[in-house]
């Protein structure tokens, strides 16, 4: 198909070079090179008329080739030649774009005087000038950008305006390959930092397999399976099991392998939060919305978005909170303590508790819908007494993590210390093992291993009737179990109520804060019995 020549130029046309901003700004949003050399070249061409091609060429090794070019209609696109050479393929030795790119500064041309050798087609298409300058940028040679143009600049300053609006062009468009560059290395170098980061995840996933959960006990294989039937859901998990046994593992691994491991997994132990501050702490808080908040606060829910909310002590939440955490499960949507503004989250709740939350919802202690939501797919893990066989192998793994940055070798676990470890009972589960162990290293010192285990800490026993006479001098562990004792007698009696009329606080005659306080220190809970 033949192009239909153009008219031609008038003969009182001038080139009006200002009008061309909006191009050079157009230039800095190009995200790629071909994007940025394109654009330059088909708007230069069609909002000039006096342009009849232009031409862009980039340095490749010792050569410059030619990336992109734009001509008028009526201008032949047939192959055309310079100096018997290929045009598209320019050595620093050519008289023109070849000096340009090598001094590095602005030439011209006109045909008749200067550019002998012109290609046949520049006089069948009114080719009278020529004009090119460097493409560069800080410093850096790129190429050069070549006008072939209808008309000629004879007057000194048209000519002087000309030379210099060439290299004005030839600097933005140099710009814009630096910064296309830049965004198309940025571009590759995050598609490998992607795909390295799921290479190393999977690495790491198959390396670890369950990470810390170190075991081969049918018990805890039937609760890694449960982990592995219901990770890649969205469903509520209840994670059930004796203090110790490992609850915040099992979410964590809950979390690892589900869609939502990118992304965050937030923590909230519910038996450590005041009842004052439960609301503030899941849902978040403006400045000046009670008496100590001194500036807005982001909740938990909103920290989880795109994540996993990890509730440990579940039946801890107070009972009038749970309607509210019932609500934002089902309808995603919260508002932070003294604000009326709606805010959603997508967050997956793993819960956590060592009591029977059935048995706590039966008894209205805890709300029977809340606990239906959070218990989907109950998990449950064994104590350890129920895995005998694990816990050499668990004191084995946690040798080597107690004497990690220690400089020393892991002392060596015989067949008497796995016969010793598996007779005793652990009632703090994998907590207390851990501890016993780390005790042992810090006593072994360089000489061999031994595990003390009568040496723990031991719970203190209430005393019997009438042990003390009345004017008995009492030890400070004596007055504490003695206050701990009084504590979950008024809680019994209050039904497990801390605050208001009829709790425990106000039968003890105390703040409900300051009751909070000292259960926390004392390690009183807060449900009954």
């Amino acid at each position: 198909m033949t192009d239909v020549p153009e008219r031609p130029l008038p003969s009182d046309y001038r080139p009006d070079f200002h009008r061309l901003a909006d191009l050079l700004l157009t230039l800095t949003a190009a995200r790629s090179v071909a994007g940025a050399i394109e654009t330059f070249a088909t708007r230069l061409v069609a909002e000039r008329p006096h342009v009849a091609r232009l031409c862009v060429w980039l340095a490749d090794g010792a050569t410059l080739r030619l990336v992109g070019s734009a001509r008028r209609p009526g201008i032949e696109a047939a192959e055309w030649t310079h100096a018997g050479g290929d045009f598209r393929a320019v050595s620093p030795d050519e008289p023109l774009v070849g000096r340009v790119w090598r001094d590095q500064e602005p030439a011209f041309a006109r045909t008749e005087a200067d550019w002998p050798d012109y290609p046949g087609w520049a006089g069948r298409d009114g080719v009278v000038a020529y004009y090119a300058a460097p493409v560069g940028h800080r410093g850096e040679a790129f190429g050069a950008v070549g006008s072939f143009l209808r008309y000629r600049f004879d007057d000194p300053a048209e000519h002087a305006q000309a030379l210099a609006w060439t290299r004005v062009f030839a600097d933005h468009l140099g710009g814009a390959v630096a910064n296309a560059r830049a965004f198309e290395r940025i571009e590759e170098l995050s598609r490998r930092l992607e795909r390295e980061n799921d290479y190393l995840r999977q690495e790491v996933c198959d390396a670890r397999g369950f990470g810390a959960i170190v075991g081969n006990s049918p018990a805890l294989k039937r609760a890694l399976r449960q982990v592995e039937l219901v990770a890649p859901t969205d469903a509520g998990v209840l994670i059930l099991g004796e203090t110790g046994t490992g609850k915040e593992l099992i979410a964590r691994a809950v979390h690892d392998r589900s869609r939502r491991a990118a992304g965050p997994l937030i923590t909230v132990n519910c038996a450590a939060v005041p009842r004052e501050l439960f609301e503030s702490e899941f849902f978040g808080h403006v400045k000046g919305s009670f008496t100590g908040a001194v500036r807005d606060r982001v909740g938990r829910f909103e920290l989880a978005d795109g994540g996993t909310l990890f509730l440990d002590e579940v039946g801890e939440i107070p009972l009038e909170l749970q309607g509210k955490l019932l609500r934002v499960l089902q309808e995603g949507t919260f508002a932070r303590v003294g604000e009326d503004r709606t805010r959603s989250a997508d967050v997956r709740v793993v819960a956590a508790t060592n009591c029977n939350l059935g048995s706590e919802a039966t008894a209205g202690r805890f709300r029977q819908d809340l606990y239906y939501r959070l218990g989907v797919f109950p998990v449950e893990l064994p104590p350890l007494r129920d895995r005998p066989d694990d816990i050499p192998l668990l004191a084995a793994h946690l040798l080597q993590a107690a004497t990690r940055g220690t400089g020393r070798p892991a002392p060596r676990l015989t067949a008497e210390h796995a016969r010793q470890l598996r007779a005793y009972p652990w009632p703090g589960n994998v907590r207390e093992l851990q501890n016993v162990v780390e005790r042992a290293v810090i006593l072994a010192g360089s000489g061999p291993l031994q595990f003390d285990l009568d040496a723990g800490p031991k719970p203190v026993a209430r005393p019997p009737a009438g042990a003390n006479p009345p004017d008995a001098v009492r030890t400070y562990a004596e007055l504490a179990e003695l206050e701990r004792a009084n504590m979950t007698l008024a809680l019994e009696r209050a039904g497990g109520k801390v605050a208001g009329p009829g709790g425990a606080a106000e039968r003890l005659g105390l703040k409900p804060s300051t009751l909070d306080a000292k259960m926390k220190a004392l390690g009183v809970r807060r449900r009954p019995g």
